[in-house]
């Protein structure tokens, strides 16, 4: 283990093995870190949450899984509930200046790239990539997978392993990103189809998700995943771009 003799850890604070705190960061009480962590200069890891109504003593967490990098000047904030936790993943890759807040769950080998900034309440799904300067409203959902553009502004959730830019625009499948993971042609072609289904501007999107479920069940684990998805959440869904420049006009 290696800890900067000017890095701030306060009292009651969890620092697991081989972890690496370089100069000035400040890991809090409230935070806990798992192995191999490594943070550098300046970022702060379980202050308390940009809560107006917060109260300070509050049993709640930030917590960093395995080997995750945090990078110059991030800030990751604890819950805002009793007991509970913010979350990022192992092996996640934070860089400079990104914030997650309250009650956020990141997950394992996200990567979020420079001033990224997170609303309390943020979900990002496995090995998501997050362009930097992007910016992700609260209670929004990420699924894995998904790749989002820099200087992004995202208000709606968006479904697994696609493509995301701008305001809200939703590209297509993140091609690039599957093949990676070794997704099948077989794969993606079902994924290709689900995606027309759900699309179909003759119903919402949440009523085509019920009714493959329900008819015609998606084979593929990744298939499972994308329907799914549109099954739960309260902000509603990122829509292709077409349709959505057609909404704003």
């Amino acid at each position: 283990m290696n800890i900067h003799p000017t890095a701030l850890i306060e009292d009651g604070a969890v620092i697991g093995p081989d972890c690496d705190i370089q100069a000035y960061a400040v890991i809090h009480r409230h935070a806990r870190l798992g192995k191999g962590v490594r943070v550098f200069p300046h970022a702060v890891i379980g202050g308390d949450p940009q809560d107006l109504g917060f109260e300070s003593s509050t049993p709640s967490t930030a917590e960093i899984g395995d080997h995750a990098v945090i990078r110059e000047h991030v800030t990751i904030h604890r819950s805002t509930k009793a007991n509970g936790a913010t979350v990022v993943g192992s092996h996640a890759y934070l860089m400079a200046n990104a914030h997650v807040a309250h009650d956020c769950g990141v997950g394992d080998r996200v990567i979020m790239a420079n001033a990224v900034l997170l609303a309390g309440h943020v979900t990002v799904g496995e090995r998501s990539f997050i362009g930097g300067g992007a910016a992700i409203h609260q209670f929004v959902r990420i699924g894995a997978g998904v790749m989002v553009g820099g200087l992004s502004r995202i208000t709606r959730d968006c479904p697994p392993f696609t493509m995301v830019a701008e305001r809200d625009e939703l590209i297509g499948f993140n091609v690039v990103g599957l093949r990676r993971r070794g997704i099948s042609k077989a794969t993606l072609a079902e994924l290709k189809s689900c995606f027309a289904s759900i699309y179909n501007q003759k119903a919402d999107p949440v009523s085509n998700a019920g009714q493959l479920v329900q008819n015609a069940p998606p084979q593929s684990a990744e298939a499972r995943a994308f329907v799914e998805f549109f099954l739960t959440g309260k902000r509603g869904f990122l829509r292709p771009r077409r349709q959505h420049n057609q909404a704003s006009d």
